[in-house]
């Protein structure tokens, strides 16, 4: 059978929640650009009516710590409490991109702000929930290290500093950890990275080899597998959640390799999760995934099989999150949106059901339902 012990449903949605300052030095808050704080209720009964009963949420740490060391989780709760009523089972980012302003990653204050936050969050939720806690306590690192350390498209818009940035990133994440397992010893720990493949010929084969290995630096180092003096244990490799869109796979020098792929030129899905359960051998999942327009629905016909051809060479898969659920804008361009969910949106926030993506959904639900795994 396709494993359940993890996860309420085996296909997910996960809801943005980035709240970064984008490129333009403009504060983002997609959770309130979406309107799903406010409109909670509909999108949770609309997730549930397609059969879907986990999703991917996120804190949004720039609104609920308006000044240091003082926190408002009431919109939180009003998630959390919708989530109880129609039987959600949530994962919680605390970090998506964004952080108070004033803070950076390698700032001096920022490891012990975000273990504060941990502590406070971790309190807040077992004094207002029965539910088990899982936690992404950073998400992307990787990514959100190259962003701001490489690409100058967030705070502190530097070049040159990803490394840095994601040696400081962990260090947060490990201090955070440490205090969301000493309060909450069955909090469920999931890391977020995004899945890519570099690809290169000669003369060029060592260097891709060596990029290639960039995307589990976080990972390893969560798991005390480098940089042991911040303390990672293996332990903390709870749960390993894996981005994966049409544009993580490009050649060395930056030129993406297309999807979909009529020359056989990418790496099959099903490879990289094979690859990567051999390399950390803990349970897996798709942890975000989707494409925009009309190849939604060919994207996830292909991702769905892909991830259950990955699941009977004996990895231990559990499931697939559609990210987003709901239409969003681009972060550095709040009037361009992509027409990438289960649902779009129009002008007045109100959610179109993408049918030929619905569709193909409860056919894929169907098919991982009958699919044996062994």
């Amino acid at each position: 059978m396709i494993p359940d012990t993890l996860f309420k449903s085996y296909f997910m949605g996960g809801y943005e929640c980035a709240d970064q300052i984008n490129r333009y030095g403009d504060r983002v808050n997609l959770l309130q650009i979406t309107q799903h704080d406010s409109r909670i209720e509909e999108d949770y009964q609309s997730l549930t009516d397609l059969g879907i009963y986990t999703a991917r949420e996120g804190i949004c740490w720039s609104y609920v710590e308006r000044h240091p060391g003082e926190y408002d989780f009431s919109e939180v709760l009003r998630r959390m409490k919708a989530a109880e009523k129609y039987g959600v089972q949530v994962i919680w980012d605390l970090i998506h991109f964004g952080y108070p302003d004033g803070l950076f990653p390698t700032h001096p204050h920022f490891a012990h702000r975000f273990e504060a936050l941990c502590l406070a969050f971790v309190n807040f939720y077992l004094t207002n929930s029965t539910q088990p806690l899982y936690v992404v306590p950073i998400n992307e690192i990787s990514f959100l290290s190259w962003l701001s350390g490489d690409a100058r498209g967030t705070i502190p818009f530097a070049v040159h500093s990803g490394w840095d940035m994601k040696y400081h990133l962990c260090k947060a994440a490990l201090q955070g950890i440490r205090v969301l397992r000493e309060v909450d010893p069955q909090c469920r720990i999931v890391m977020v990275e995004p899945l890519v493949r570099i690809h290169g010929a000669e003369p060029h084969l060592e260097e891709v080899a060596r990029a290639n290995e960039y995307q589990f630096e976080a990972m390893d180092i969560i798991g005390g597998r480098m940089c042991p003096e911040l303390g990672g244990q293996e332990s903390y490799l709870d749960i390993l959640g894996f981005n994966y869109y049409w544009n993580c796979q490009w050649v060395h020098n930056g030129e993406t390799v297309y999807w979909p792929d009529v020359a056989g030129a990418r790496v099959p899905l099903h490879q990289l999760l094979v690859e990567a359960y051999r390399r950390y051998g803990k349970p897996m999942f798709l942890s975000e995934t989707g494409h925009f327009g009309s190849g939604r629905v060919q994207w996830l016909e292909e991702t769905t099989r892909e991830c259950l051809l990955a699941q009977e060479q004996g990895i231990d898969f559990h499931g697939i999150c559609i990210y987003p659920i709901i239409d969003r804008p681009d972060w550095d361009n709040l009037d361009h949106y992509s027409n990438c969910g289960i649902f779009d949106i129009d002008l007045n926030g109100n959610r179109i059901p993408e049918l030929d993506y619905i569709t193909a959904l409860k056919k894929q639900q169907l098919l991982v339902k009958h699919t044996p795994v062994y």
